[in-house]
């Protein structure tokens, strides 16, 4: 699950008070925005063409003639808008049309502060890169009283299964600290070569740290940050299920520890060998779902437990 930032994020309880946004959600997609830093005066146009090369000028033009760009107090930005100081720039983010991700999304449970989906493969869970529409998180926002959906945490868009979100950003705080606090006991499984030979099960722990191209992760000496308890359940000799129960979440971490004791995940295009990039194949997808979640509610203090419906 996983990009870059010129800063590290805010506490989760700093994130969950934010103010909201000063333009509303447009077909389940929340505006973007930008901090344009302090410096000498400037036309808000031309910082922000200066900012994203990619897009033209006109194009911003045309989206402030529309009033799509705006401050942090909904005030809309012209052309010759000017700004003295540093001034944060609300926008809508714009790409070509995508194409479907297939596969339905599952909702096993919503209350009034969580809602569990049990996502397809392919499907990211929140806009980045190309995708924008086709996300879990802004088909989601479409659903009546979900527009102020936040997931609670990540999945790889490869990786199936449970991802669990808040509802209600009143007691947002109160659920994403149960995740850095690792008050969340997750299962995953996966099929892999077998190697029943091997000591199960088996503690896996090793330092990651990003590798090359900059969105794999590799094991490198040092102090362990990355700890997997993984069992062999079944096998017969050339592939098995295997039960995966992380204990840190560093990024690719189940993928990496399986690659490291070589049984890479089938249909893996990342682990042990970077593959040519290739357009999706419904019909090999990673075999890689998260199974189970398992946590004490932070309101109740009742015992919760989700479990995926879908099959490897």
């Amino acid at each position: 699950m996983r990009s870059s930032a010129s800063a590290m994020p805010p506490p989760a309880a700093a994130r969950m008070s934010t103010p909201p946004a000063p333009l509303p959600l447009r077909a389940g997609v929340a505006p973007s925005s930008t901090w344009l830093a302090d410096g000498a005066e400037a036309r808000v146009l031309e910082r922000l063409v200066a900012r994203f090369p990619a897009i033209a000028r006109a194009d911003w033009a045309a989206r402030m003639a529309r009033g799509e760009v705006v401050d942090r107090h909904g005030t809309p930005l012209g052309p010759d808008s000017v700004h003295h100081g540093g001034l944060r720039v609300y926008y809508y983010r714009e790409l070509p049309p995508e194409a479907p991700i297939p596969g339905t999304v599952e909702v096993l449970y919503r209350d009034a502060h969580l809602l569990v989906v049990d996502k397809p493969h392919f499907l990211p869970v929140i806009p980045a890169g190309a995708y924008l529409h086709e996300t879990l998180l802004v088909r989601l926002r479409q659903v009546p009283g979900l527009e102020h959906l936040a997931p609670l945490h990540r999945l790889d868009r490869d990786t199936a299964g449970l991802v669990l979100f808040s509802v209600n950003p009143a007691s947002r705080a109160a659920y994403s600290e149960l995740f850095p606090q690792r008050r969340v006991h997750k299962v995953y499984e996966a099929l892999a070569p077998d190697r029943p030979g091997l000591a199960w099960p088996l503690l896996r722990r090793s330092r990651l740290a990003p590798g090359e191209p900059f969105f794999r992760m590799r094991e490198v000496d040092g102090a362990p940050n990355a700890e997997t308890l993984i069992t062999r359940l079944d096998g017969d000799g050339r592939l098995a299920r295997y039960r995966l129960e992380p204990h840190t979440g560093r990024k690719h971490q189940l993928r990496v520890h399986l690659a490291a004791l070589g049984i890479p995940i089938v249909n893996d295009r990342c682990y042990p060998e970077l593959l040519p990039a290739a357009p999706d194949d419904p019909a090999r997808p990673l075999k890689l779902l998260a199974r189970t979640l398992r946590f004490t509610d932070p309101l109740s203090g009742a015992p919760r437990r989700f479990d995926s419906h879908r099959s490897l």
